[in-house]
């Protein structure tokens, strides 16, 4: 009975051990809050990039 028991336990502590499946879905979150955050931070420097690389490529496109 008390060996039974046992077993049980060991069994649901090992199923606990081996379940990851809600991992992956608060690595992702985090990720992705730490990227807005970023963007959020940065938002003028990466306006001005962006501008910058768009008025380049019209320049260039003239020329062609």
């Amino acid at each position: 009975m008390l060996g039974m028991k046992y077993l049980m336990l060991k069994q649901k502590v090992m199923n606990f051990i081996e379940e990851e499946d809600g991992i992956g879905t608060v690595e992702m979150i985090l990720i992705l809050v730490v990227l807005i955050g970023l963007v959020l931070i940065f938002k003028t420097q990466l306006t001005n990039l962006v501008n910058s690389i768009f008025r380049k490529i019209n320049e260039q496109a003239g020329r062609i």
